[in-house]
Protein backbone atom coordinates (compact mmCIF):
# COMPACT_ATOMS: atom_id res chain seq x y z
CA UNK A 1 0.00 0.00 0.00
CA UNK A 2 1.32 3.63 -0.81
CA UNK A 3 1.08 6.51 1.47
CA UNK A 4 -0.43 9.27 0.31
CA UNK A 5 1.17 12.76 1.94
CA UNK A 6 0.03 16.43 3.15
CA UNK A 7 -3.66 16.50 3.77
CA UNK A 8 -4.28 19.54 5.97
CA UNK A 9 -7.33 20.06 8.42
CA UNK A 10 -7.94 24.18 8.52
CA UNK A 11 -9.66 25.83 11.55
CA UNK A 12 -10.13 29.59 11.42
CA UNK A 13 -6.23 30.22 10.62
CA UNK A 14 -4.68 26.48 12.61
CA UNK A 15 -3.40 24.29 9.63
CA UNK A 16 -2.43 20.58 10.37
CA UNK A 17 -0.40 18.61 8.18
CA UNK A 18 -1.46 14.17 7.94
CA UNK A 19 -1.29 11.46 6.15
CA UNK A 20 -3.36 8.93 4.92
CA UNK A 21 -3.11 5.19 3.28
CA UNK A 22 -4.72 4.21 -0.15
CA UNK A 23 -6.67 0.88 -0.78
CA UNK A 24 -8.69 -0.69 -3.61
CA UNK A 25 -10.94 -3.58 -3.00
CA UNK A 26 -14.00 -3.97 -0.50
CA UNK A 27 -15.17 -6.72 1.51
CA UNK A 28 -16.81 -7.09 4.69
CA UNK A 29 -18.45 -9.20 7.23
CA UNK A 30 -21.20 -7.98 9.53
CA UNK A 31 -21.21 -8.06 13.24
CA UNK A 32 -24.58 -8.65 14.36
CA UNK A 33 -26.36 -7.38 17.72
CA UNK A 34 -27.46 -10.45 19.49
CA UNK A 35 -29.22 -9.38 22.91
CA UNK A 36 -29.54 -5.11 23.82
CA UNK A 37 -26.22 -3.33 24.04
CA UNK A 38 -23.75 -5.79 22.53
CA UNK A 39 -22.59 -6.83 19.15
CA UNK A 40 -20.52 -9.39 17.88
CA UNK A 41 -19.23 -10.92 14.59
CA UNK A 42 -21.63 -13.03 12.74
CA UNK A 43 -19.46 -16.01 11.01
CA UNK A 44 -22.81 -16.95 8.73
CA UNK A 45 -23.61 -13.93 7.12
CA UNK A 46 -22.28 -13.25 3.72
CA UNK A 47 -22.23 -9.34 2.72
CA UNK A 48 -23.37 -7.29 -0.09
CA UNK A 49 -20.31 -8.35 -2.02
CA UNK A 50 -17.06 -9.97 -1.76
CA UNK A 51 -16.33 -13.19 0.60
CA UNK A 52 -16.96 -13.17 3.84
CA UNK A 53 -14.00 -11.54 5.81
CA UNK A 54 -12.32 -10.39 8.68
CA UNK A 55 -8.42 -9.95 9.05
CA UNK A 56 -7.00 -12.43 11.52
CA UNK A 57 -4.69 -10.01 12.32
CA UNK A 58 -8.14 -8.03 13.30
CA UNK A 59 -8.70 -10.64 16.20
CA UNK A 60 -6.20 -9.48 18.26
CA UNK A 61 -6.45 -5.10 19.28
CA UNK A 62 -2.80 -4.89 19.03
CA UNK A 63 -1.20 -1.65 17.84
CA UNK A 64 2.05 -0.31 16.06
CA UNK A 65 3.18 0.07 20.11
CA UNK A 66 5.12 -3.08 21.00
CA UNK A 67 3.42 -5.48 23.09
CA UNK A 68 4.72 -5.09 27.23
CA UNK A 69 3.00 -6.22 30.35
CA UNK A 70 1.08 -4.13 32.36
CA UNK A 71 4.14 -3.40 34.80
CA UNK A 72 6.28 -1.95 31.75
CA UNK A 73 2.75 -0.37 30.59
CA UNK A 74 1.99 1.36 33.76
CA UNK A 75 5.14 3.93 32.89
CA UNK A 76 3.60 4.46 29.91
CA UNK A 77 1.55 7.85 28.38
CA UNK A 78 -0.47 7.30 25.03
CA UNK A 79 -1.44 10.47 23.19
CA UNK A 80 -4.17 9.15 20.66
CA UNK A 81 -5.86 10.91 17.63
CA UNK A 82 -9.29 10.41 18.04
CA UNK A 83 -11.43 10.64 14.50
CA UNK A 84 -14.88 12.06 13.63
CA UNK A 85 -16.57 10.94 11.09
CA UNK A 86 -19.45 11.82 8.05
CA UNK A 87 -22.43 9.67 7.17
CA UNK A 88 -22.34 9.70 2.95
CA UNK A 89 -25.97 8.18 3.42
CA UNK A 90 -28.25 7.68 5.98
CA UNK A 91 -31.83 5.88 5.93
CA UNK A 92 -34.23 5.97 8.63
CA UNK A 93 -35.96 2.54 8.29
CA UNK A 94 -38.51 3.10 10.81
CA UNK A 95 -39.25 3.23 14.78
CA UNK A 96 -38.51 0.49 17.26
CA UNK A 97 -40.46 -0.94 20.04
CA UNK A 98 -37.93 0.34 22.31
CA UNK A 99 -38.32 3.80 21.56
CA UNK A 100 -35.27 4.40 18.91
CA UNK A 101 -34.72 3.93 15.43
CA UNK A 102 -33.35 1.43 13.04
CA UNK A 103 -31.18 3.43 10.56
CA UNK A 104 -28.73 2.27 7.58
CA UNK A 105 -25.65 4.47 7.36
CA UNK A 106 -22.38 4.27 5.78
CA UNK A 107 -19.57 5.98 7.63
CA UNK A 108 -16.70 7.24 6.75
CA UNK A 109 -13.89 8.22 9.30
CA UNK A 110 -12.01 11.81 8.56
CA UNK A 111 -8.72 13.85 9.50
CA UNK A 112 -10.12 16.57 12.07
CA UNK A 113 -10.50 14.95 15.36
CA UNK A 114 -10.04 15.29 19.16
CA UNK A 115 -6.65 14.51 21.17
CA UNK A 116 -6.74 11.53 23.87
CA UNK A 117 -3.66 11.57 26.31
CA UNK A 118 -3.87 8.64 28.73
CA UNK A 119 -1.60 7.19 31.17
CA UNK A 120 -2.09 5.18 34.33
CA UNK A 121 -2.34 6.38 37.31
CA UNK A 122 -0.30 5.43 40.51
CA UNK A 123 -1.84 2.89 43.25
CA UNK A 124 -0.11 4.24 46.15
CA UNK A 125 -2.06 6.38 48.70
CA UNK A 126 -5.43 5.14 48.53
CA UNK A 127 -7.03 1.29 48.01
CA UNK A 128 -8.53 0.44 44.79
CA UNK A 129 -12.07 0.51 45.68
CA UNK A 130 -11.73 4.23 46.85
CA UNK A 131 -10.00 5.20 43.41
CA UNK A 132 -11.23 7.08 40.30
CA UNK A 133 -10.16 8.05 37.08
CA UNK A 134 -8.89 11.58 36.29
CA UNK A 135 -10.65 13.63 33.79
CA UNK A 136 -9.85 16.97 32.37
CA UNK A 137 -10.65 18.83 29.11
CA UNK A 138 -9.95 22.16 27.33
CA UNK A 139 -13.80 22.78 26.32
CA UNK A 140 -15.92 24.37 28.55
CA UNK A 141 -19.40 22.50 29.07
CA UNK A 142 -18.23 19.26 28.49
CA UNK A 143 -18.70 17.56 31.57
CA UNK A 144 -16.20 16.27 33.36
CA UNK A 145 -18.04 13.21 35.59
CA UNK A 146 -18.88 9.67 35.67
CA UNK A 147 -21.49 11.01 32.50
CA UNK A 148 -18.55 11.64 30.58
CA UNK A 149 -18.35 8.66 27.52
CA UNK A 150 -14.40 8.24 28.08
CA UNK A 151 -14.67 7.49 32.05
CA UNK A 152 -17.57 5.34 31.00
CA UNK A 153 -15.46 3.44 28.71
CA UNK A 154 -12.52 3.34 31.03
CA UNK A 155 -14.97 1.93 33.88
CA UNK A 156 -16.64 -0.64 31.05
CA UNK A 157 -12.98 -1.60 30.01
CA UNK A 158 -12.09 -2.09 34.01
CA UNK A 159 -15.53 -4.53 34.48
CA UNK A 160 -14.79 -6.59 31.21
CA UNK A 161 -11.87 -7.13 31.58
CA UNK A 162 -11.33 -7.63 35.53
CA UNK A 163 -7.89 -5.30 35.48
CA UNK A 164 -8.33 -2.56 37.93
CA UNK A 165 -6.12 0.14 36.72
CA UNK A 166 -7.32 3.58 36.60
CA UNK A 167 -5.78 6.67 34.22
CA UNK A 168 -5.54 9.91 34.04
CA UNK A 169 -7.10 11.41 31.13
CA UNK A 170 -6.90 14.67 29.61
CA UNK A 171 -9.30 15.31 26.20
CA UNK A 172 -8.10 18.41 23.71
CA UNK A 173 -11.44 18.87 22.02
CA UNK A 174 -11.27 20.76 18.59
CA UNK A 175 -14.76 18.91 17.24
CA UNK A 176 -17.52 20.88 18.37
CA UNK A 177 -20.57 19.41 20.46
CA UNK A 178 -23.91 18.53 18.48
CA UNK A 179 -22.13 18.62 15.12
CA UNK A 180 -23.44 15.04 13.99
CA UNK A 181 -19.63 14.35 13.61
CA UNK A 182 -19.59 11.42 16.59
CA UNK A 183 -16.94 13.56 18.55
CA UNK A 184 -18.30 11.73 21.89
CA UNK A 185 -18.42 8.57 20.32
CA UNK A 186 -14.93 8.73 19.00
CA UNK A 187 -12.99 10.03 22.39
CA UNK A 188 -14.70 6.77 23.82
CA UNK A 189 -13.86 4.23 21.23
CA UNK A 190 -10.09 6.14 21.57
CA UNK A 191 -10.51 5.26 25.31
CA UNK A 192 -11.38 1.95 24.90
CA UNK A 193 -8.14 1.09 22.27
CA UNK A 194 -5.57 2.85 24.66
CA UNK A 195 -7.05 1.43 28.04
CA UNK A 196 -6.67 -2.21 26.37
CA UNK A 197 -2.96 -1.13 25.41
CA UNK A 198 -1.85 -0.07 28.92
CA UNK A 199 -3.79 -3.04 30.79
CA UNK A 200 -1.70 -5.19 28.55
CA UNK A 201 -3.91 -5.86 26.03
CA UNK A 202 -6.58 -8.38 27.78
CA UNK A 203 -9.44 -7.70 25.07
CA UNK A 204 -9.69 -8.84 21.45
CA UNK A 205 -11.00 -5.90 19.31
CA UNK A 206 -14.31 -8.34 18.92
CA UNK A 207 -14.61 -8.12 22.21
CA UNK A 208 -14.07 -4.14 22.59
CA UNK A 209 -16.54 -4.10 19.66
CA UNK A 210 -19.44 -6.43 21.22
CA UNK A 211 -18.79 -4.38 24.52
CA UNK A 212 -18.95 -0.58 22.63
CA UNK A 213 -22.32 -0.97 22.07
CA UNK A 214 -22.82 -0.37 25.68
CA UNK A 215 -21.97 2.56 25.60
CA UNK A 216 -23.57 4.37 22.57
CA UNK A 217 -24.86 3.49 19.19
CA UNK A 218 -21.65 5.17 16.94
CA UNK A 219 -18.76 3.97 19.28
CA UNK A 220 -18.46 1.11 17.20
CA UNK A 221 -18.50 2.39 14.20
CA UNK A 222 -14.89 3.93 15.26
CA UNK A 223 -13.37 0.45 16.05
CA UNK A 224 -13.49 -0.59 12.19
CA UNK A 225 -10.46 0.71 10.08
CA UNK A 226 -12.58 4.01 8.50
CA UNK A 227 -15.29 2.91 6.53
CA UNK A 228 -18.48 0.48 7.25
CA UNK A 229 -21.84 0.30 7.00
CA UNK A 230 -24.17 0.48 10.26
CA UNK A 231 -27.51 -0.71 10.80
CA UNK A 232 -29.55 -0.86 13.78
CA UNK A 233 -29.25 1.79 15.99
CA UNK A 234 -25.90 2.18 14.49
CA UNK A 235 -24.25 -0.79 16.54
CA UNK A 236 -24.75 -3.64 13.90
CA UNK A 237 -21.57 -3.15 12.02
CA UNK A 238 -20.27 -4.14 8.56
CA UNK A 239 -16.80 -3.31 8.30
CA UNK A 240 -15.81 -1.98 4.64
CA UNK A 241 -12.53 -3.41 4.47
CA UNK A 242 -10.19 -2.13 2.66
CA UNK A 243 -11.54 1.00 3.46
CA UNK A 244 -12.97 3.68 0.91
CA UNK A 245 -9.44 5.34 -0.63
CA UNK A 246 -8.27 7.88 1.38
CA UNK A 247 -7.23 11.36 0.39
CA UNK A 248 -10.97 12.76 -0.84
CA UNK A 249 -10.83 16.07 -0.21
CA UNK A 250 -14.19 17.49 2.31
CA UNK A 251 -14.63 20.16 3.89
CA UNK A 252 -17.10 20.74 7.41
CA UNK A 253 -19.14 23.70 7.88
CA UNK A 254 -20.87 23.99 11.23
CA UNK A 255 -23.03 26.85 12.45
CA UNK A 256 -22.61 27.62 15.77
CA UNK A 257 -26.20 26.66 16.38
CA UNK A 258 -26.67 23.00 17.91
CA UNK A 259 -29.65 20.52 17.57
CA UNK A 260 -30.25 17.51 19.69
CA UNK A 261 -30.34 14.42 18.12
CA UNK A 262 -33.74 13.78 19.81
CA UNK A 263 -35.29 17.05 18.32
CA UNK A 264 -35.01 16.01 15.01
CA UNK A 265 -36.46 12.83 15.15
CA UNK A 266 -39.44 14.43 16.96
CA UNK A 267 -39.27 16.81 13.92
CA UNK A 268 -39.43 13.56 11.73
CA UNK A 269 -42.02 13.11 8.76
CA UNK A 270 -41.87 9.48 7.99
CA UNK A 271 -44.15 10.06 4.81
CA UNK A 272 -40.75 12.22 3.32
CA UNK A 273 -38.67 9.25 4.07
CA UNK A 274 -36.78 8.32 0.69
CA UNK A 275 -37.35 5.04 -0.51
CA UNK A 276 -33.85 3.64 -1.72
CA UNK A 277 -32.85 0.56 -0.64
CA UNK A 278 -29.46 1.01 1.42
CA UNK A 279 -28.10 -2.52 1.04
CA UNK A 280 -29.59 -2.56 -2.91
CA UNK A 281 -28.98 0.34 -3.87
CA UNK A 282 -26.83 3.30 -1.87
CA UNK A 283 -24.18 0.90 -0.71
CA UNK A 284 -23.23 -0.27 -4.74
CA UNK A 285 -23.61 3.26 -5.96
CA UNK A 286 -20.55 4.38 -3.33
CA UNK A 287 -18.96 1.19 -3.33
CA UNK A 288 -18.95 0.50 -7.13
CA UNK A 289 -17.92 4.35 -8.16
CA UNK A 290 -14.50 5.43 -8.51
CA UNK A 291 -14.83 8.15 -6.00
CA UNK A 292 -17.25 9.23 -3.83
CA UNK A 293 -17.09 12.27 -5.90
CA UNK A 294 -18.13 10.84 -8.91
CA UNK A 295 -21.53 9.01 -7.26
CA UNK A 296 -24.42 10.57 -8.19
CA UNK A 297 -26.38 13.11 -6.13
CA UNK A 298 -29.78 11.09 -5.72
CA UNK A 299 -27.86 8.89 -3.71
CA UNK A 300 -26.52 11.33 -1.28
CA UNK A 301 -29.37 11.11 0.97
CA UNK A 302 -29.65 11.69 4.90
CA UNK A 303 -33.57 11.24 5.94
CA UNK A 304 -32.30 13.83 8.67
CA UNK A 305 -32.19 16.91 6.81
CA UNK A 306 -35.78 17.81 6.23
CA UNK A 307 -36.75 17.61 10.11
CA UNK A 308 -33.34 18.87 10.82
CA UNK A 309 -33.92 22.05 8.62
CA UNK A 310 -37.71 22.16 9.96
CA UNK A 311 -36.06 23.01 13.23
CA UNK A 312 -33.51 25.26 12.32
CA UNK A 313 -34.11 27.22 8.81
CA UNK A 314 -30.90 28.53 8.59
CA UNK A 315 -29.35 25.28 8.55
CA UNK A 316 -31.11 24.68 4.64
CA UNK A 317 -30.24 28.23 3.67
CA UNK A 318 -26.59 27.61 4.50
CA UNK A 319 -26.52 23.93 2.57
CA UNK A 320 -28.26 25.84 -0.51
CA UNK A 321 -25.43 28.49 -0.18
CA UNK A 322 -22.44 25.59 -0.10
CA UNK A 323 -23.87 24.28 -3.02
CA UNK A 324 -22.77 27.20 -5.40
CA UNK A 325 -19.42 26.29 -4.27
CA UNK A 326 -17.32 25.79 -7.45
CA UNK A 327 -14.98 22.73 -6.45
CA UNK A 328 -18.01 21.50 -4.14
CA UNK A 329 -19.28 17.99 -6.22
CA UNK A 330 -21.74 16.96 -3.21
CA UNK A 331 -23.32 18.95 -0.04
CA UNK A 332 -25.15 17.38 2.42
CA UNK A 333 -25.50 17.29 6.35
CA UNK A 334 -23.95 14.83 8.22
CA UNK A 335 -26.50 13.04 10.83
CA UNK A 336 -28.36 14.53 13.10
CA UNK A 337 -26.73 17.94 12.00
CA UNK A 338 -25.76 20.29 12.40
CA UNK A 339 -22.10 20.44 10.72
CA UNK A 340 -22.80 20.35 6.76
CA UNK A 341 -19.93 18.37 4.80
CA UNK A 342 -18.46 19.18 1.28
CA UNK A 343 -17.31 16.50 -1.38
CA UNK A 344 -14.20 18.16 -2.72
CA UNK A 345 -12.58 21.45 -2.47
CA UNK A 346 -13.50 25.25 -3.33
CA UNK A 347 -11.99 26.76 -6.59
CA UNK A 348 -11.45 29.79 -4.83
CA UNK A 349 -10.24 29.13 -1.32
CA UNK A 350 -9.72 32.45 -0.67
CA UNK A 351 -12.96 33.97 -1.92
CA UNK A 352 -14.45 30.76 0.45
CA UNK A 353 -13.37 31.61 3.40
CA UNK A 354 -13.81 35.24 2.83
CA UNK A 355 -17.67 34.40 2.98
CA UNK A 356 -17.62 31.43 5.22
CA UNK A 357 -14.37 31.26 7.49
CA UNK A 358 -14.76 34.85 9.05
CA UNK A 359 -18.38 34.84 10.07
CA UNK A 360 -18.47 34.52 13.45
CA UNK A 361 -21.65 31.95 13.46
CA UNK A 362 -19.41 29.70 11.28
CA UNK A 363 -16.96 27.26 11.70
CA UNK A 364 -14.68 25.79 8.60
CA UNK A 365 -12.70 22.57 8.34
CA UNK A 366 -10.99 21.30 5.57
CA UNK A 367 -9.95 17.52 5.61
CA UNK A 368 -9.94 14.44 3.97
CA UNK A 369 -10.85 10.68 4.12
CA UNK A 370 -8.78 8.58 6.87
CA UNK A 371 -7.81 4.89 7.41
CA UNK A 372 -5.75 2.67 9.77
CA UNK A 373 -3.64 -0.43 9.18
CA UNK A 374 -5.26 -3.33 10.80
CA UNK A 375 -2.86 -3.19 13.81
CA UNK A 376 -2.62 0.39 14.47
CA UNK A 377 -4.75 3.14 15.69
CA UNK A 378 -5.71 5.94 13.74
CA UNK A 379 -3.20 8.60 12.75
CA UNK A 380 -3.13 12.01 14.56
CA UNK A 381 -2.58 14.53 11.96
CA UNK A 382 -0.44 16.94 13.72
CA UNK A 383 2.24 15.05 14.49
CA UNK A 384 2.27 12.67 11.24
CA UNK A 385 5.57 13.06 9.31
Amino acid sequence: MSSVRGFSVVKSNHIFSGSSTESSRKQYTTIKSTRIGQAKISTGHQAWRGSLHFDASLKSSSTSIPELTQQENKQKTLVLFSPCKINLFLRIIGKREDGFHDLASLFQAIGFGDTLELAPLKEEKSSIEKRNDEFTCNMPGVPVDSTNLVLRALSLMRQKTGVNMYFKTNLIKQVPAQAGLGGGSANAATAMWGANELMGRPASLEQMIEWSAELGSDITFFLSRGTAFCTGRGEILTPIDPPLPTGTKVCIVKPNIGLSTPSVFKALDYDELSDLDPDDVLLPAFLDSVGVENVAREYYVNDLEPPAFRCVQKLGELKDSLLKVDGFQHVMMSGSGTSIFCIGEPEDTESFLKEFGESEDIQVFFSEFIDRESNEWFQNPKNAA
